[in-house]
Formats: structure tokens, sequence, C-alpha cells
């Protein structure tokens, strides 16, 4: 007996959602909530991808390549010194790697143009263990620099800014001056190109070259082997928790700064992004909802002379309340599955069709000089399609109930005299 209460609302409901001719109307209204409640969650899954995307992209590639944090001091360390901070360092627990560098402004120029860059002198054999910088060559490589020490590595934006590519010279000025007897000279070398890398974010791609320590040493004639250590930490986004507890085991004069006065801003508004498209697109899933109520409104009113039919023969409330109930769960079930493949589609696809828009239109949607990549990356997560799911799932089922009520309050006298 039970299965039959359930198998009967299910079977009306079934015909009601199905296209036929003798329900063209009714068909018609559940096809709009159908296509409602699957433009709502194909949109929601593609943003929350592509939002994915750039959360990856931040934290994996470019927070891979600018250390997590950096010490640095203005005061002259000796080696010794600068053995004992690595050693502080090396102790605390969320530490990884630690690298030495030397970070100073520079000038890098050539016969095209000039440009001010920030200049890092790495050590060949620890720079791998605190960067991923190796994985964004386009030309040449990071060990090439061990085979010349006047070499140079640069951004792609800045090669083209320059137009120059591996093989290449170009100039580093210091900012340093030589006291000549007759008048002051500026300090500089000649570099040849050695590599160049692409990462996707102008900071990094026109406003960073990489040389060996030892040249960068004696090209700033600095007093000590290096003035910083590069640190890599476990979780980058703890780098703010990290950041305090090291500087308060250092000594004094020795200071530390965390990735985020670079990219924090950025990596912020991503997340707050994130949030406040997340609250908007769900709106829209609760119009769809909303526009189900209305459906199943309209449905019922078309409906009443059938539910009176079912009433005189028989049927219960609860009976015709199941009917509309089921048929509100068969929308939104629909449309919950057409949403979520068209949704993987176009998180899979989302960055060729931008690229295809942009190719059109002769337009860019990000630019390197205002977002920290150039391209548009997607991420699809499983939790979200599933959140995305059961959340327009309850929406749906909580959109029958008021339709549903009305359906079962329907009086079958009144409803076959008003036919």
């Amino acid at each position: 007996m039970n299965d039959k209460h359930i198998a009967i609302p299910r079977f009306i409901a079934a015909r009601y959602v199905s296209v036929s001719r003798r329900n063209q109307m009714v068909s018609f209204m559940s096809g709009i909530s159908i296509f409602g409640i699957a433009f709502g969650i194909a949109i929601l899954i593609t943003v929350l991808s592509v939002m994915n995307g750039f959360d990856r992209e931040i934290r994996d590639n470019v927070l891979g390549i600018v250390p997590h944090l950096t010490i640095h001091t203005e005061e002259n360390l000796s080696a010794e010194d600068w053995q004992i901070v690595e050693k502080v360092a090396n102790e605390h627990p969320m530490v990884i790697a630690t690298a030495p560098v030397v970070e100073v402004m520079g000038v890098i120029a050539n016969a095209v143009g000039n440009k001010g860059v920030l200049v890092n002198g790495i050590d060949l054999d620890k720079e791998a263990s605190v960067s991923i910088i190796d994985s964004f060559f386009v030309a040449g490589s990071l060990e090439d620099l061990r085979d010349s020490r006047w070499g140079l590595i640069l951004g792609q934006t800045l090669a083209n800014r320059l137009a120059v590519n591996v093989g290449d010279r170009v100039d580093l000025f210091s900012p340093t001056i030589s006291i000549n007897p007759i008048i002051p000279l500026a300090t500089f070398r000649s570099f040849e190109i050695v590599g160049v890398f692409k990462v996707g974010t102008q900071d990094l791609d026109n406003d960073f070259v990489m040389i060996n320590i030892d040249a960068a040493n004696a090209l700033f004639r600095l007093r000590t082997s290096y003035n910083g250590l590069r640190i890599r930490i476990t979780d980058v986004l703890e780098a703010n928790r990290v950041q305090p507890e090291l500087k308060e085991s250092l000594p004094d004069g020795v200071d530390v700064s965390s990735w985020t006065t670079q990219f924090g801003a950025i990596y912020d508004n991503i997340q707050f992004s994130r949030t406040i498209i997340g609250f908007m697109l769900w709106l829209l899933v609760g119009v769809a909802a909303f526009n189900l109520i209305v459906s199943l409104l309209m449905i019922v009113r078309d409906k009443r002379g059938d539910i009176a039919i079912l009433r005189t023969m028989g049927a219960s409330q609860q009976t015709v309340n199941r009917i509309f109930m089921w048929q509100g769960c068969l929308i939104g079930t629909i449309g919950i599955v057409i949403g979520v493949l068209l949704g993987i589609i176009g998180s899979l696809q989302v960055a060729n069709l931008v690229g295809l828009i942009e190719q059109i239109f002769s337009i860019q949607f990000l630019s390197a000089e205002v977002y920290p990549i150039d391209f548009l990356p997607s991420k699809i997560k499983v939790t979200d399609i599933l959140v995305v799911s059961a959340g327009v799932f309850i929406l749906s089922l909580l959109a029958t109930i008021y339709p549903a009520r009305k359906a079962a309050a329907v009086v079958p006298a009144e409803a076959l005299r008003a036919d």
C-alpha cells in the first residue's frame, strides 16, 4: 500500500514534467523552471571554478616563485652572523628551506631602452629549494647561470620591451657611483642573457631579473656576502603568523618581511571577490527557485480539474500534495543534472571561450599590469559541485511546499463547477 502511495504521485508528477501535447502548458512551465535552475547552476559552478583557478595560480605559481618570507637588514652582517641567522630560521618548525640572496635595485639597459628592476643575486645550489622559477622558462634555464658568471635571466615582458633574447647582451647598472678625479661614473657591467621566463604576472615578468650571487657581489660592491635570506614555509598562508615569531627570535636590526607586502592585497581581493560573486550567484539560483514556485502555482491552477477528479476518485490530500512535491523535486533534479554538466563543460572551456572573444573583438580581459596573471585559469572542485547540487535540491524541495499545499487544498466541487 505504501509503495502505491509513492508510485502513483511519482508517476503523475513524471507525466506532468514530460513533454506531451495534452500538457503543453505544464511542460512549458516545467521546461522554464528546469532552464532557470540549470542556467544558475552552470554559471555558479563555472565562476567558482575560475575563482579556484585564480587561488591555485596565486598559491602554487606566483607564491611558489616569490619567497614566502625574507630576512633582511641594513646592517653589514658578517658571514658568521648570517650563519647564525640562518640557523635560527631553520629551527622554526614551519620553515622548509632557506637560501641566501643579494637583493638590490638596479637599471637594465640596451640600445632599445632601459628599465628599473629588482635584481636578485641567487645561490644556484639553494635557489631551487625556495623557488619553482625553473618551471616557467621559455628559453634557457636556471642552470645556465652556473656556466656564465656574467649571465642574466629576465622575464618575457621585459625581454620583449628591450627586444632581446637568449644570447643577446644588456647592461646592468648599479645605484652606486664610481668616484673619478674628473667626473663621477655609473657602475655597470655587460651581461649575457642566458634565460627568459614567463610567469604571467607583471611584477615578475617585467620588474625582476636574476644573476649569479658572485656577480651581484662584484657589481654592487656589498660589504657582506649577501644581504637577505629567502625562506620557504610549509603553508604560504601562514606567513603572517610565522613572521613575528621569526622576528622575535632574531637579533636586533634584522627584519622579516612577508609575501603579503607585495601580493597580499591582490590575494585578499580574490578571496573577497569569490565571496561576493558567490553570494550574488546564489541569489540567481534563489530567483530560479522562486520561478519554480510561480511555475508550480500556475500548474496547480491549470490542473484544478485533474486534481478535483483525483479527489473524487478517492485520492487523499496527502496524495495530491505528494504529486506536486514530486514534480518540483523532479524539475530540480533534472535542472541540477543539466546544470552540473554545463557547468563542468563551461569550466573546462572558459579559457578557450575568453581567448576566442578576445581575439574576435581585439580586447583583453586580464592585463598583467592590473591582475596577478594574464590568463583565465580554472579548477573544478568536487566539493563545490556537491555543495551547489545539494543546496539547489534543498531550495527546490522548499519551493514545492507552498504550491503542493495549495493543490491539496483544492475543493473538488468548486473546481469542477469552475471548469
